[in-house]
């Protein structure tokens, strides 16, 4: 039987190279739709917008856009993802600013609570689709949300370590943290109903009497 030959070097190093300038060339195409997509929000304060807006905005083509997307809601949740990476890393370095494990959690908390509603900005990313996708695509949501979990999740394994959060799953309890922030921000919608608008420390206290060490 007959030795392969080899694939040479210079071979693999030209596919290589072609699918380098490839990837770079689609992902260019990519965030050129998420720009346009991004700017139609700001524009128009709502997700209410066509594909082809988004097309013709991004002086891109239609095949172009149905090659990268299978269609206006995997752009949304594209964004949204994307979105909450970003949020995930701005609540890491407030909490990092922090001394101390329940100060860090306090800061993830109010940040995590500033991002959700911040004062005089709407985000129809998040009141308008995520709620919406919440009800359609829980999974998507789960799966959106998992870079916040997980820094989340350390800061409260991090407090439980230092025994001033009640021992139980750290997971879990970050999951709750979040639903309770997250939930809080929206349905307040700046008002906070009869009671007045509702503030970030208000939802920390709310939240900490719920897990710390001494709470009942």
């Amino acid at each position: 039987m007959s030795e392969v030959a080899e694939e040479p070097a210079w071979r693999r190093r030209a596919v290589e190279r072609s699918t380098r300038a490839a990837k770079l060339r689609a992902e260019q195409r990519v965030q050129r739709f998420l720009d346009a997509a991004q700017e139609l929000m700001a524009e128009k304060g709502t997700t209410d917008f066509t594909v082809q807006e988004v097309v013709d905005r991004s002086k891109q083509s239609l095949r172009s856009f149905y090659q990268h997307f299978d269609g206006k809601h995997e752009l949304l949740l594209a964004l949204f993802e994307d979105a909450l990476v970003v949020g995930a890393a701005e609540v890491r370095k407030a909490a990092e600013e922090r001394r101390g494990p329940l100060p860090r959690l306090q800061a993830a908390v109010e940040t995590l609570y500033g991002q959700c509603c911040p004062p005089g900005v709407r985000r129809p990313l998040f009141s308008d689709f995520a709620l919406q996708l919440l009800v359609t695509h829980p999974p998507q949501v789960a799966a959106a949300h998992r870079p916040m979990l997980d820094v989340f999740t350390e800061l409260v394994e991090d407090a439980a370590a230092a025994g001033v959060l009640r021992s139980g799953r750290p997971r879990r309890q970050a999951a709750l943290v979040m639903q309770t922030v997250i939930f809080s921000a929206h349905s307040s919608g700046g008002t906070g109903g009869p009671a007045g608008p509702v503030t970030a420390p208000e939802i920390w206290q709310f939240c900490l009497r719920g897990i710390s060490a001494g709470g009942e």
